[in-house]
């Protein structure tokens, strides 16, 4: 299920990628230019915040298609849509710890989230095309997985699908990128869940209220 939901996102990214080549552009070289597209590729650092562990140790694929609409020069909106891999995952340093109900021990710890995202930002464009944007994206999850392995060795895989996740996350989007070279930049992204992710989680492995936590970093080419 997982392979088919990335193919049929993939796909939509094509889609978006063929339409935008009727209105490409030099983002920023023209400004009489209404419309430019642009891919983008990167990782996501994830994490929780409520599975009691912290750190983005869970790297994910930042992945999709943009589309800019110059609205007056130096500003414009922008539109992507993204396949986007959260999560999180235990660092080695807080393993093993200790369940909430102090019952044993969890010795691995991963939360594998999917989700079809689109961001919307306003940016604002330097002289030498350097952006900064802000925003927000509304997101859908295509499948989910929680798991966590306890001191004897068992393994349990089961509760995402007792503690299911939310089919849909909002969140508040900060966004920055650098001109490298005519189109290309890259781009450094910060993103919170503005509401819980799940209406309750395991009472062993995390607290009732979760939310995700995303630092991308990403390559964008601007046609």
């Amino acid at each position: 299920m997982v392979k088919v939901n990335q193919i049929k996102f993939f796909c939509i990214f094509l889609f978006v990628f063929l339409c935008t080549q009727q209105v490409q552009a030099q983002f920023g070289e023209d400004n009489d230019h209404l419309f430019a597209g642009g891919l983008v590729i990167g990782a996501n650092y994830t994490q929780v915040d409520g599975d009691n562990f912290a750190g983005y140790h869970r790297v994910g694929l930042n992945a999709g298609a943009a589309l800019f609409i110059n609205i007056g020069h130096p500003v414009s909106l922008s539109m992507e849509l993204l396949y986007a891999q959260k999560g999180a995952r235990a660092g080695l340093s807080q393993l093993p710890k200790l369940m909430n109900d102090q019952s044993g021990v969890i010795t691995d710890y991963k939360i594998r989230l999917n989700y079809a995202e689109i961001p919307l930002l306003i940016n604002y464009f330097d002289q030498k095309k350097n952006n900064f944007g802000a925003g927000f994206s509304g997101a859908y999850l295509g499948s989910s997985k929680e798991t966590f392995r306890d001191g004897n060795g068992a393994i349990f895989e089961s509760e995402a699908k007792l503690f299911p996740f939310k089919k849909y996350d909002i969140n508040f989007v900060l966004n920055g990128g650098a001109h490298i070279y005519k189109g290309l930049m890259i781009n450094l992204r910060m993103q919170y869940s503005l509401l819980s992710i799940r209406n309750a989680s395991n009472y062993l492995t995390g607290r009732q209220q979760q939310y995700n936590n995303i630092v991308s970093t990403r390559l964008m080419y601007i046609f």
